[in-house]
């Protein structure tokens, strides 16, 4: 998969890392007018895009792992997404276990969702919100952190309360540098609008390459509150 940040860092508030976006797609820009054809489908989990117009959720049972049908199904609308709507569409995933580490936020993705109803792929009656495009997926997102991603930090005695946080699309690089604040997913299944299809939403799910299972991979430190707990700081390339 393309590689969107390759960075290495050391200070006081931020580890050590080498962090590989697994999108594929680039810097597309947001189409304003309609599409001219069907958004095509990425490869890197299939071929295979969303389930019924009418669907709310992708439900998940059990363990998710990497080519198991919803998870491909999410990745592959949100590169369809992504290579129309580009990063004005996009936003960043963190999770948290309170019972792991209070102050440890694991980047875990990327969402995706369509902002224009005259898209002929549009599935819904209304512009998907950001929390809707997370809370959708939440039970997707989550059981692929804590099973496949991060199980030493999101798995076992530490599944309990965990937490979603978002940032603004492809801004890995300024939240490592304490440039920009996290803000908690809230809410749940019955906050979704009825005019809402998760056809019109899709997750890209972090990729760890080599040893980052090991090293881990992007994280960051925040308070209780998504804050940065130290100032910021620049990064010497």
């Amino acid at each position: 998969m393309a590689l969107l940040l390759a960075v290495s860092i050391r200070s006081i508030d931020a580890f050590l890392y080498t962090h590989k976006s697994t999108s594929k797609v680039g810097t597309t820009l947001f189409a304003k007018k309609k599409t001219n054809k069907k958004s095509a489908s990425g490869g890197g989990f299939g071929s295979s895009l969303s389930g019924s117009t009418g669907a709310k959720t992708r439900t998940v049972s059990g363990y998710t792992g990497s080519g198991t049908k919803p998870l491909r199904s999410a990745a592959n609308t949100f590169d369809a997404i992504r290579k129309v709507y580009g990063k004005d569409g996009t936003s960043d995933l963190y999770m948290r276990s309170p019972l792991n580490n209070e102050e440890l936020f694991w980047f875990v993705g990327k969402v995706c969702r369509r902002l224009d109803m005259e898209d002929q792929d549009f599935s819904g009656t209304s512009i998907p919100s950001v929390m809707e495009a997370v809370i959708s997926q939440k039970r997707l997102i989550i059981e692929y952190a804590k099973n496949q991603l991060r199980p030493q930090n999101f798995g076992g005695p530490y599944s309990k309360n965990l937490e979603i946080w978002i940032a603004p699309g492809d801004s890995e690089m300024d939240t490592v540098q304490n440039k920009m604040s996290l803000v908690k997913v809230t809410g749940s299944q019955k906050d979704l609008s009825t005019t809402f299809s998760v056809n019109d939403v899709g997750f890209n799910p972090e990729i760890y390459l080599s040893d980052e299972q090991k090293e881990g991979g992007l994280r960051v430190r925040r308070d209780e509150f998504g804050e940065p707990l130290n100032g910021v700081f620049e990064i010497n390339a």
